[in-house]
């Protein structure tokens, strides 16, 4: 496999600068480097700027309803186990509308990989405020500051019982494709939420802002409570993986409702 295999002819159409470029091109590298047949990949997703994603990775692909990207992504992998299955959305897409698939597939612990792009807005429909969107922002949607507090995705995570629950950042795609492996490799759902600089939208948390306040965790947390109080964390913003907690085999468990089928 190479990054050639996952490219498609026509090219994304993000704003220049958009973080998701980092985002797909360290998607594909993990799929290079784990060797992953194209013909056996399917990405899903929702809508907005993040979820035109699978038009532009030459895998399979369902581009579904707004939120309900994770229904469509557990039914294909339920239907046909073999695939690697990912599951991608924007903030808005995925913590919105679509918050309540959000916990029931981290309740499920399907074995599917779900990357969400976070930028506290929402990008397709021009900037509204999305869940994530600081205390203050001033948006179509919020004029005069948002008074709402945002949506905590780790820690919302951790409470709904992730297995495997992490946060990237979409200019470190290095990082970002380690975390990718990570996810894909795992047992069970994983989730990843990849910090995403929206250019266009969102004028306070840029990319410099970021830069300013991301940094690496060292080693995954020792404990539940650790990784709580990490995911917590507002003076900065610590990326890695916060929690992941070995789960059944699904390839075991697959066989035995086959069998008795």
């Amino acid at each position: 496999m190479t990054i050639q295999d996952f490219t498609t002819k026509s090219q994304p159409n993000w704003c220049p600068g958009c973080g998701n470029y980092g985002i797909i091109t360290a998607l594909k590298q993990a799929l290079v480097e784990l060797k992953i047949n194209p013909k056996n990949t399917v990405i899903v997703s929702g809508i907005g700027c993040s979820s035109k994603l699978p038009h532009w990775v030459k895998t399979f692909g369902f581009h579904s309803l707004h939120g309900r990207g994770l229904p469509i992504a557990q039914g294909i992998k339920l239907a046909n186990p073999k695939l690697t299955v990912i599951a991608v959305g924007g903030d808005g897409d995925g913590y919105g509308i679509g918050m309540a698939h959000f916990i029931h597939a981290l309740r499920r612990n399907i074995d599917l990989l779900y990357i969400v792009h976070n930028n506290g807005v929402y990008g397709l429909t021009k900037g509204q405020i999305a869940p994530t969107g600081q205390i203050g922002f001033i948006s179509p949607t919020t004029p005069f500051g948002s008074i709402e507090e945002p949506i905590n995705p780790i820690k919302l995570a951790m409470g709904a019982g992730g297995t495997f629950i992490a946060r990237g950042f979409a200019d470190q795609i290095e990082h970002l494709k380690d975390l990718f492996i990570s996810g894909i490799k795992h047992s069970g759902f994983g989730f990843i939420d990849v910090l995403q600089p929206c250019i266009a939208f969102n004028k306070i948390n840029t990319r410099e802002w970021y830069k300013e306040k991301v940094y690496l965790l060292k080693t995954m947390p020792k404990n539940y409570t650790e990784a709580v109080k990490l995911a917590q964390e507002k003076t900065k913003i610590p990326l890695g993986i916060f929690w992941q907690k070995k789960t059944k085999n699904y390839d075991e468990l697959y066989q035995v409702l086959n069998s008795k089928n």
